[in-house]
């Protein structure tokens, strides 16, 4: 039988880009930093995003049924830190420039792109639950010249990905 501590110490030899998943809805707005995040489908566009049960803001995501996925930049470090962090929610936002597409869930306006969607379908497995996402709206890069660098979480440690084009 695999032992949790050693199904997480093989996950972390797993490289994952680094995300601030947020919602917003009758309760404010509300968001956490998540490694679990992929693509399942280009049509319909659709997202998979994993969530912890036991996380603060788990029942507003469920309850507003929307979220946007930011994918962080090298320069967003610090941001996913508070985004990790047992700070509140109207702390967390404090930090980094906000606004919104299609669902209102907070959209942060230097990510590299964020994917604004509706929550279509909820699975609960363990500990966690799968969100099936459907891209409703896309906010592209704002530099396409291909300078940015990708924050990704590997082996426990931030790193960054990416490649300045050279003329």
């Amino acid at each position: 039988m695999i032992e949790a501590s050693g199904f997480r110490e093989a996950m972390s030899l797993l490289t994952t880009a680094v995300n601030v998943v947020t919602t917003n809805g009758d309760t404010g707005r509300h968001g956490f930093t998540a490694s679990a995040v992929c693509s399942v489908t280009d049509t319909p566009p659709t997202l998979l995003v994993c969530m912890n049960q036991a996380s603060r803001s788990h029942s507003h995501f469920i309850d507003n049924k929307t979220l946007s996925v930011n994918v962080l930049g090298a320069q967003h470090q610090q941001l996913s830190n508070v985004f990790a962090s047992r700070l509140s929610s109207a702390e967390r936002f404090a930090h980094g420039a906000w606004t919104e597409l299609s669902t209102g869930a907070p959209v942060l306006e230097d990510a590299l792109v964020s994917f604004d969607c509706e929550i279509e379908h909820i699975q609960e497995v363990g500990t966690h639950s799968v969100l099936m996402c459907r891209v409703v709206a896309i906010k592209p890069p704002e530099s396409p010249s291909g300078q940015d660098e990708s924050l990704v979480y590997f082996n426990r440690a931030y790193h960054y990905v990416g490649q300045v084009e050279l003329v």
